[in-house]
């Protein structure tokens, strides 16, 4: 009996000698993106390793559809107040979220859990796309990317025409001799197509010239901004490819990616714009022609083009949590930042490194000179510091606007209007969307 109660004694002692925290269970961070197939095995191998690296946290990473569909989970979770820790929002929801009252910024978050962050590590022309006016960032970007050109490297060398610079632009002018001469002669069926025509024809295509799209930078500086894109250069811009298209040096592919990209694979364009995640879709689809990539053109008076903006999306911390369950957010945010996880994201994806230290780390091992396709966007992006038209664009409604500038557009490729009769109208449809948001949010 005396052996049992010293038993009883050893066992509770031992017991009281551990911490609480030790029997546990570690706190889940609940995660909600649209990364599936090929990208979501790379995000779920990322949360695992980091639930392996530490025992305090688990993150639970769910897919909960397209862009548009996890960015409308999330308000109505948020409103039944089942909302997640951290949400993927693309880039085009970035002043919807700022302004919704349930984030809690990311600056804030990692200063207010201890993590110091060298903010100036980071990807300038990234990190600018998700900051306030006052220069605080407010999400963190995660999968970010801008467009380039691809192009028919067999056609090129069918034609005679040398292979594009990697780092110098060629002029919209050349590109309009290279797709005439690819026509003429027979090589390509068109010359040239192009995907996410609003991102890349007007929103990059502006950037790039540091036009503004918007007035008040952008609407970086209020939400009393109106559309400019009606201007004399951007409205000679789509017709100048509207008029190629009268030749098949231009051809309408689709709004968005997947028809674009059919075309090219096809063989029935030479010359193709997208983003740069298209690199590791277009190695495993095309075997039996030789591609290449190439910065975007630009205008010949352009003498030193301005850095592209990025697509993509940014993940967003929202309110309604413990401290506990934010110190193991502010933990993951940290991880995924890490020069492991951001080499590993770029090459898995083609999705750029956010951090310097990870861009660097990558060129220090030789990984550009055995893959120079992976770098063409990201000399592009960071040719230039960024201006407050070439930081990014910020505005409200902006899924609207640019479904708006694409059916506008499409009425030009389709003979329906001008382009400066198109533009004239997207300006005015799009400055309803903006008054509504402003009514909303002020």
């Amino acid at each position: 009996m005396k052996l049992n109660r010293l038993a009883m004694v050893v066992v509770v002692g031992i017991c009281l000698s551990f911490p609480a925290a030790v029997f546990a269970k570690p706190v889940t961070i609940n995660w909600w993106h649209a990364m599936r197939s090929a990208r979501g095995e790379v995000v779920d191998t990322m949360i695992q390793k980091f639930n392996e690296s530490q025992t305090e946290y688990v993150v639970v990473g769910t897919n909960k559809g397209d862009y548009d569909e996890v960015m409308n989970a999330g308000v109505a979770a948020f409103r039944a107040k089942k909302q997640p820790h951290l949400l993927q929002v693309f880039e085009v929801g970035t002043q919807t979220m700022m302004l919704s009252g349930a984030i809690y910024p990311v600056h804030k978050l990692m200063a207010e859990t201890g993590n110091v962050i060298d903010w100036s590590n980071y990807l300038q022309a990234v990190l600018s796309y998700y900051m306030d006016a006052d220069g605080n960032l407010m999400s963190m970007p995660f999968n970010s990317s801008t467009p380039i050109m691809y192009y028919n490297a067999s056609m090129f060398e069918k034609a005679g025409i040398a292979p594009l610079s990697k780092t110098e632009p060629i002029t919209w002018d050349q590109l309009g001799e290279i797709t005439k001469k690819l026509v003429d002669e027979g090589i390509a069926p068109y010359g040239m197509v192009s995907a996410w025509q609003s991102w890349i024809q007007v929103e990059n295509y502006s950037a790039i010239h540091n036009i503004p799209f918007a007035s008040k930078a952008n609407g970086y500086q209020g939400l009393d901004c109106e559309l400019l894109i009606n201007n004399p250069q951007v409205v000679a811009h789509i017709n100048q490819l509207k008029e190629w298209a009268t030749d098949k040096r231009f051809m309408y592919g689709g709004q968005k990616y997947q028809g674009p990209k059919s075309e090219f694979i096809a063989q029935n364009a030479a010359v193709y714009m997208d983003s740069v995640s298209g690199i590791a879709k277009l190695k495993s689809s095309v075997n039996d022609f030789k591609w290449d990539v190439a910065p975007l053109p630009v205008e010949a008076s352009m003498k030193s083009p301005q850095n592209s903006i990025i697509g993509g999306a940014s993940l967003w911390v929202l309110t309604g949590h413990t401290k506990k369950e934010y110190e193991g957010v502010a933990a993951f945010l940290k991880f995924l930042a890490s020069n492991d996880m951001q080499s590993y994201w770029h090459k898995e994806t083609g999705y750029f490194p956010i951090t310097l230290n990870a861009y660097n780390a990558l060129k220090e091992e030789g990984y550009y000179k055995e893959n120079p396709l992976q770098a063409v966007g990201i000399d592009q992006l960071n040719r230039a510091n960024p201006t407050e038209i070439s930081r990014g664009l910020r505005l409200g409604y902006f899924v609207q606007i640019r479904n708006i500038i694409n059916e506008e557009l499409e009425l030009v490729w389709n003979g329906k209007k001008t382009a400066q009769e198109a533009l004239d109208n997207a300006v005015s449809r799009s400055n309803i969307q903006l008054r509504t948001f402003e009514k909303t949010y002020n």
